[in-house]
């Protein structure tokens, strides 16, 4: 039975990589903040709460970080845990660039020092490609990260590389563009929509404010992407990937969806930073652009190129974008119906 170590296994990818490996016959051991109570809920909406060890695991400590790796046999480490809220990382840059980018060169020290033959997974991103340089984006596109997260994400990237060369070590990182599900968090947008509209659709809510309507993502689902970070770690080279559907859709077409599949008939009138979207049946404002949503630097268009990791790692996604949004959408309802 193989060990695996997983930072971050509370969020949304920690919570599906869990799962896959447990269903890979995987001891999955968890690393988690002391201070994160509660935040387990992913684990036990899939069911696999029981079957995961969790353990104290701090991204700014470096002693806690070595002695998670001396006291287990681990075999295999994936690097999910971050500061991963780009609008956060404009606000708190000092931490972001902490705990999203020097933490990578704690755990690659420690292992090369304690387990030099542990393969490491780094969750490299997207955002790294900021105001891409080229359309689609892949692994040789020149990176321009526009938020200290893509600045944070990109230190990790290219010391994961550093660690590879430098070291031998198995040292991995995925480049994976917009990745969504049920399990998101509710400050990223795609839940944000999928939340309010169903809440504004049971009567709980009367406006959704956002930012950038226009601004375009590459958007998978989660569940696919997890098993592309555990197919890195089975191939006998380490390399780094581009983890993408290679379509782009804007936030607007996912707020036209998700408000087609839950009944809205959605209007919209003006257009930028003065759009409003109305609701037919009752000619009410139910979704305006607020200025404060904005970033600082816009990226704009962002579209991967996955052509690498389908030919090598077999990879393909199964999930296409309608029919993620429905499924963010209908599991949303019916969480807030059966809270009533």
């Amino acid at each position: 039975m193989k060990t695996a170590f997983i930072s971050g296994i509370s969020g949304q990818d920690g919570a599906y990589l869990a799962k896959h490996l447990l269903e890979n016959g995987y001891k999955v051991i968890g690393g988690d903040r002391r201070t994160s109570s509660g935040s387990l809920w992913r684990l036990e909406e899939l069911e696999i709460l029981n079957d995961v060890e969790i353990v104290d695991f701090e991204l700014a400590e470096f002693t806690n970080i070595m002695r998670q790796i001396e006291k287990n046999d681990i075999q295999e480490f994936y690097n999910l845990a971050s500061q991963s809220f780009v609008a956060a990382s404009f606000e708190m840059p000092l931490m972001t660039s902490d705990i999203t980018g020097m933490s990578v060169i704690r755990i690659l020290e420690a292992i090369r020092k304690i387990h030099p033959t542990i393969k490491f997974y780094q969750a490299s991103s997207s955002e790294m490609f900021g105001k891409a340089q080229e359309t689609p984006q892949n692994e040789k596109t020149p990176f321009y990260p526009r938020s200290p997260y893509g600045v944070a994400k990109l230190f990790g990237h290219w010391t994961t590389v550093n660690y590879r060369e430098a070291y031998n070590l198995f040292a991995c990182s995925g480049i994976l563009f917009n990745h969504e599900s049920p399990l998101r968090g509710d400050e990223f947008v795609t839940r944000k929509i999928s939340k309010s509209l169903s809440k504004i659709k049971l009567g709980k809510l009367d406006l959704l404010e956002l930012g950038n309507l226009e601004a375009k993502r590459d958007w998978g689902f989660a569940g696919d992407y997890v098993k592309a970070m555990w197919l890195m770690l089975q191939q006998e080279k380490a390399d780094d990937y581009v983890v993408a559907t290679g379509e782009a859709h804007s936030v607007l077409e996912f707020i036209n969806l998700a408000s087609s599949f839950l009944g809205i008939q959605l209007v919209w009138d003006g257009e930028k930073e003065n759009i409003v979207g109305i609701d037919k049946s009752t000619n009410k404002i139910i979704i305006r652009v607020n200025k404060k949503f904005y970033r600082p630097s816009e990226v704009d268009h962002l579209v991967g190129d996955s052509s690498k990791a389908r030919d090598i790692l077999g990879w393909s996604d199964s999930v296409n974008f309608e029919n993620l949004v429905a499924m963010m959408v209908e599991t949303e309802f019916n969480r807030i119906k059966k809270a009533d």
